[in-house]
């Protein structure tokens, strides 16, 4: 039996023993002269049902008074308990690849906050992957994303220009909805024997550097923009960094579709001299025992990681108001902790100010706007045909 089934129970149970109570207190013949009402409410009370024995009427009246009193009292307490049973909410996060770490930490406190707070249970779908794979997949609807945790603002730029977005996401969260960075870490094998410290390193005759993909993986645009800013920034031209960035590719013997699967090659199959990672990776390798040689180099992109509410899919869903507390939730010093501790550079002020001393400081940091913004680096760099597909061509001519 249910419990607004036991409370029904319960309530009619008070009910039958009211009228048990009133028939011995009305049972006796003198009981309605003890009652004294006023003459005015008998009056009323005759007026009201018409040519009523004092009796039998009066004792009838109040019977029914109490039962429908009763009865009330037991259907309100049915229904309260039934509104406050709310069904479980689903919601569907799809990420990119390096971040499940963080979220199997972040996810159980917010769930333990919204039931706190709301009564309701909050079940998480996750998807993780290579950040250009997941927003295509979005952009399909084999992913019907409710909120999106990509490695770049591009990934995002192109589910919002497929319509599942609406305009200026990047002002509906704080920090241009910016919620973790990193900077990018070169990882060498034990002993560093190819002496790589610096970008142009990476270009040494004989050196095998690890990237990925940049029309899958998220990294891999970061990795090209440092390249191609360690020379624009430190006061080289365009003509300069284009060969540049030529001579890091002719050192690169594959694309890996993800910074994941990029991992596997250097760790797992032995590939290659140097890795370029994310610095959070490095640090999450550590804490899982692997400790690794690394550099972090002191001309740095700000590599910046957007989360958005996919518009389109939480109305479908109905699921906007939970989907802008998770949102909100990822900002606070409690995931931002989190975060920190898995070796992401935090934006609260607050917990960054608590850990800065744990990361390589940075000489030269420059972002993605220092190199003319999202848009242009789209179409200059990384739509088919552009500059990047030139440069691979090239390197392998």
């Amino acid at each position: 039996m249910t419990k607004w089934q036991n409370r029904l129970m319960a309530g009619i149970h008070w009910i039958g023993q009211i009228q048990s109570y009133m028939k011995k207190a009305f049972g006796a013949s003198e009981a309605i002269s003890r009652v004294r009402l006023a003459p005015r409410a008998i009056a009323q009370s005759d007026k009201f049902q018409g040519n009523w024995s004092k009796g039998n009427s009066l004792r009838d009246f109040v019977c029914l008074f109490l039962v429908g009193a009763g009865l009330s009292v037991a259907i309100a307490a049915c229904s309260a308990t039934t509104s406050a049973a709310k069904p479980d909410v689903k919601l569907n996060l799809v990420s990119f690849s390096v971040t499940q770490a963080a979220h199997d930490r972040i996810i159980p406190k917010f769930v333990e906050k919204w039931k706190k707070e709301r009564g309701q249970n909050v079940i998480f779908e996750q998807s993780y992957g290579g950040s250009g794979t997941q927003a295509e997949a979005v952009i399909k609807g084999s992913q019907e994303a409710d909120i999106v945790h990509l490695a770049l603002p591009l990934d995002v730029n192109k589910i919002q220009q497929a319509g599942l977005i609406e305009k200026n996401w990047e002002s509906r969260a704080p920090k241009s909805s910016i919620v973790t960075r990193s900077v990018a870490a070169l990882v060498t094998r034990q002993g560093n024997p190819k002496g790589v410290n610096t970008w142009t390193d990476l270009t040494k005759e004989g050196v095998k550097v690890i990237v990925a993909n940049p029309k899958t993986s998220g990294i891999a645009i970061w990795e090209f923009l440092a390249f191609w800013g360690a020379v624009t920034q430190t006061g080289g031209d365009e003509t300069q960094a284009q060969t540049f960035t030529t001579n890091v590719y002719k050192n690169a013997p594959v694309l890996a579709p993800s910074a994941r699967d990029a991992s596997e090659l250097f760790f797992q199959q032995g590939k290659g001299d140097v890795l370029i990672n994310y610095e959070n990776e490095v640090f999450l390798a550590e804490q899982n025992g692997q400790k690794l040689p690394f550099v972090v180099p002191n001309v740095n992109i700000s590599i910046d990681n957007p989360v958005a509410i996919v518009d389109k899919n939480v109305e479908k869903h109905g699921t906007k108001e939970v989907a802008e507390a998770f949102v909100d939730f990822l900002y606070s010093t409690e995931a931002q902790r989190e975060f920190a501790k898995l070796g992401y550079r935090p934006v609260n002020p607050t917990i960054l100010e608590e850990v800065a001393n744990k990361y390589a400081p940075i000489q030269t940091f420059f972002t993605a706007q220092d190199l003319g913004g999202w848009d242009l680096l789209q179409n200059r760099f990384f739509n088919d045909g552009a500059l990047f597909d030139k440069i691979w061509t090239s390197s392998k001519a």
